[in-house]
């Protein structure tokens, strides 16, 4: 059996490559072990909210790279500055995760997010 070409970005091939990516990934797949939820289509949705979190993360960098103010010029001769679009893609994508996590049933890691909501300072 012939080995398939990975086509993604170099961008996204180094992020599925972190720490971080693989112990998020794994944490969500154990919660669904532990409330008892087993099937593709649950594996599917883990894998549609990794996907997002490649994308966030990208959205991420891109804002830090070129802030959330970015010039821009039409090529008619006007140019100025706007909004970077990034970041209003970013709070997309991250209510998307939030609402997808619920759908499951799970929750972001303590270990992994920074603390549970409501946890002392």
């Amino acid at each position: 059996m012939a080995k398939a070409t990975d086509n993604r970005s170099g961008d996204v091939k180094r992020i599925t490559r972190t720490k971080k990516y693989k112990e998020i990934e794994a944490d969500l797949r154990d919660q669904l072990e532990a409330n008892g939820t087993f099937g593709k289509f649950f594996e599917d949705m883990i894998d549609d909210y990794m996907a997002m979190y490649v994308t966030k993360t990208l959205l991420i960098e891109d804002i830090q790279k070129r802030g959330t103010i970015v010039p821009y010029n039409n090529g008619g001769g006007q140019s100025g500055f706007k909004k970077n679009e990034a970041v209003d893609m970013f709070n997309k994508t991250n209510a998307q995760m939030l609402k997808l996590l619920s759908e499951l049933g799970l929750k972001a890691s303590a270990a992994i997010g920074g603390g549970e909501y409501g946890d002392e300072l």
